[in-house]
C-alpha cells in the first residue's frame, strides 16, 4: 500500500479495509495494548520488583551479622568475662572510706621521699560520681625537676590509683636576688583518687546532700 491509499481509508468503516491496513492496524493497536499494560501494571512490578531485591539484599546482611555473632557466640562470652574481671581489678585499686586515710599519707610520703618540700596539701570536698567518688587535693610542692619526675613515677606505682590534673611549674626566684632565677621550681596540680561507692556509701552520701 502507499501513501495515498492510506490516506483514503475511511475509519468509519474499518471492514472494508485491505488486508494490509487491517493487519498493520491489528499491529500497531496490539504495540498500544502491551505498551500500556507495561505502563499501568509491568512497571509497578518492577519497582515493586527492585524493593523486594533491596529488602532481600539487607536481610542477607543482617542474617550474616547475626550468624557470624552467633558463631562466635563463646568468643564474646569468654571475652566478656575477661572485661569483668579487669573491672573487677580497677575497681579493687578504688579505696574504700576507710583506706582514703591511707592513701593521702601514701600520697604526702611519696612527695617527701622524692625529696620535694609541701606548701600546700589540702584535700577538697568529695566529689560523687554515678558508681565512685572523687577526692580532690590541691598540692604545691618545691623542688628539682627530676624530683618531680620521681614524684610523678612514684603516684603511677601506687596500688591505688592517683591522677594528676592542671599541673603547672614554674621557677621559683632566688630568695636573696628576687629579680634572679633559683634553681628550685614549684609544682601545683590537682591530685585526684577515687573511692567506689557502695550502696552504703551511695546513701552516705546521699544523707549528706
Amino acid at each position: 500500500m502507499n501513501i495515498a491509499e492510506l490516506q483514503g481509508l475511511d475509519f468509519n468503516d474499518a471492514g472494508s479495509w485491505p488486508n494490509p491496513a487491517k493487519l498493520g492496524a491489528i499491529a500497531i493497536l496490539c504495540f498500544a495494548l502491551v505498551a500500556a499494560g507495561f505502563y499501568f501494571d509491568t512497571q509497578d512490578q518492577i519497582g515493586l520488583l527492585e524493593v523486594s531485591q533491596n529488602k532481600e539484599t539487607e536481610l542477607k546482611s543482617i542474617f550474616e551479622v547475626k550468624q557470624a555473632k552467633s558463631v562466635n557466640l563463646e568468643a564474646y562470652q569468654n571475652q566478656l568475662e575477661e572485661m569483668r574481671k579487669s573491672f573487677g581489678a580497677m575497681l579493687r585499686q578504688l579505696p574504700n572510706r576507710t583506706e582514703v586515710a591511707e592513701l593521702l599519707v601514701d600520697v604526702s610520703q611519696t612527695g617527701l621521699s622524692s625529696g620535694l618540700e609541701f606548701e600546700l596539701f589540702e584535700p577538697q570536698a568529695e566529689e560523687p560520681k554515678e558508681f565512685y567518688a572523687e577526692l580532690p587535693i590541691k598540692i604545691r610542692v618545691v623542688g628539682q625537676y627530676h624530683e618531680f619526675g620521681s614524684f610523678v613515677s612514684g603516684l603511677a606505682s601506687l596500688p591505688r590509683i592517683v591522677t594528676l590534673h592542671d599541673l603547672e611549674i614554674s621557677v621559683r626566684p632566688d630568695e636573696k636576688n628576687k629579680k634572679a632565677p633559683s634553681s628550685l621550681m614549684v609544682m601545683e596540680a590537682t591530685a585526684r583518687t577515687y573511692r567506689y561507692l557502695d550502696e552504703e556509701g551511695e546513701q552516705e552520701i546521699g544523707n549528706d546532700g
